[in-house]
């Protein structure tokens, strides 16, 4: 993949500046019609991106609609079914002091957005957060991940087919062409990544005070507590561990698990697996690889500690890693020192759920938080912990629902999107307050009129 230069971008950015002066994208209608244009261009190249992703990833077709293509597609509807009411200006009540004066919320557009995404859900992760800016009125430069070329190509002909190149463009290279964006002044960065690529964007943002919206990742938790429904939990996590072959910033990551009922899980695991992806994961066409040989040898270094219970295979020709449980887990194996993003679980065991949440607390602040139990229980958990997202009784659920807003908290990231989310995350929400001229009270003038009966009615 040829990065592109530093004049092309600088260029990119100054007509993309000169489009949003126009004031163009403030017009709902124009919005809606480019929403409507971006429906029906992935719906064009669905076929070319299962096939991009498929080279990629090894994706199968049906898990590329439901974790990309469907989720942006359904988000798209979303928009512009509801855009016109999220864009309308918002009254608000007036306090007694202020009359005869009005309030009200304008929503506009931040400006020129930067979005830059990962190469795990490639197209997902770029297309998603543009349906925001879209929606909002922003322009914006997009920047997808070099690790899957077929699929940043894809986008690119989809960019460039569907939108002025002065309105939305993408732009393609390594880690040398973000620097670049990264020295540019945009009026909001959009970044999914890891932690550690967070604190650069957030120290480049910083030059110019560019709000972010930081979607992280982290060590996401999973307690299945003795009560739990065995085959359920294990089929739940084993479909949430496994999806794109682990490599999803909200898999589970650690599985902590009531000692009495390991042994069972571990069997229902086993099976389960059996089931979705046959006897031998490494022919079912539904089990994803792993995105590069760099990615293998640090996974690799992962499965040293601990007792393989399951799985372990690797075939590093095919990039391939069978779904994998580590059994006999310490907290201080580097295992449990940095997100796996592969399809390797460690297990660990607990007597007390107590000693679970004491270390979960103890750590950064998750992306997702799973919890396999009762109820009653759950909602006692939940009340003690924090996360980004999570379920109770599933994994992975809670992206797919428009209607809750999905990010990361503290280390795990900043900003919130998805429906609504998405449109307010691109807008500034700005606050007016209108006053009459017919009246003009002289209680807020020097040198303060009746200033004891305002006292009164302000305390």
């Amino acid at each position: 993949m040829i990065n592109t230069s530093k004049e092309e971008i600088d260029s990119i950015i100054k007509n993309l500046k000169i489009f949003f002066s126009s004031c163009r994208t403030r017009d709902i209608n124009f919005r809606i019609e480019n929403l409507k244009r971006f429906y029906k261009a992935i719906l064009k190249y669905e076929d070319k991106i299962a096939e991009a992703l498929w080279k990629d990833l090894h994706k199968s077709h049906e898990e590329t609609f439901l974790t990309e293509t469907s989720i942006v597609l359904q988000e798209i509807k979303n928009h512009i079914r509801h855009l016109k009411s999220w864009a309308k200006p918002k009254r608000v009540p007036t306090p007694v002091h202020l009359f005869p004066s009005s309030g009200k919320i304008l929503y506009e557009p931040l400006g020129v957005a930067l979005i830059v995404a990962p190469w795990n859900y490639p197209f997902q992760l770029l297309m998603n957060p543009l349906v925001g800016a879209i929606s909002s009125g922003c322009c914006a430069m997009l920047k997808p991940s070099p690790y899957t070329p077929e699929t940043a190509n894809v986008m690119k002909n989809i960019i460039h087919e569907t939108f002025d190149q002065n309105y939305i463009n993408i732009v393609q290279g390594d880690r040398e062409v973000n620097q670049i964006l990264f020295e540019a002044r945009f009026d909001i960065i959009f970044f999914t990544g890891s932690p550690a690529l967070g604190k650069v964007v957030m120290e480049a943002a910083s030059k110019y005070l560019t709000p972010v919206v930081l979607e992280l990742g982290g060590k996401s938790p999973c307690i299945v507590d003795k009560d739990a429904n065995i085959k359920i939990a294990a089929k739940r996590i084993a479909f949430g561990k496994l999806i794109n072959a682990g490599q999803t910033c909200i898999a589970p990551d650690y599985l902590y698990i009531h000692e009495s009922i390991k042994d069972k899980f571990v069997e229902n695991f086993k099976e389960q697996v059996n089931i979705m992806y046959g006897n031998n994961c490494k022919q079912s066409k539904y089990y994803p690889r792993i995105v590069n040989q760099k990615a293998i040898e640090r996974l690799k270094k992962l499965m040293q500690n601990g007792k393989i219970i399951f799985g372990g295979e690797v075939d590093e020709d095919e990039r391939y890693i069978s779904p994998t449980l580590i059994d006999n887990v310490k907290p201080e194996y580097p295992i449990m020192q940095e997100e796996i993003f592969g399809p390797i679980l460690p297990v660990m065991t607990f007597k007390s759920i107590e000693e679970t949440i004491n270390y979960i607390t103890s750590h950064e602040k998750p992306l997702a938080f799973y919890y396999f139990g009762k109820n009653k229980k759950a909602k006692e958990i939940l009340n003690i912990t924090t996360s980004g997202g999570g379920c109770v009784n599933d994994t992975l659920m809670h992206i797919v629902n428009h209607h809750l807003p999905f990010g990361g908290v503290g280390n795990s990231g900043m900003g919130k999107y998805h429906g609504k989310e998405s449109f307010l995350a691109f807008s500034n929400k700005r606050s007016i307050v209108k006053t009459p001229t017919w009246i003009d009270l002289p209680v807020k003038y020097a040198p303060f009129k009746y200033f004891n009966i305002v006292k009164k009615i302000l305390k």
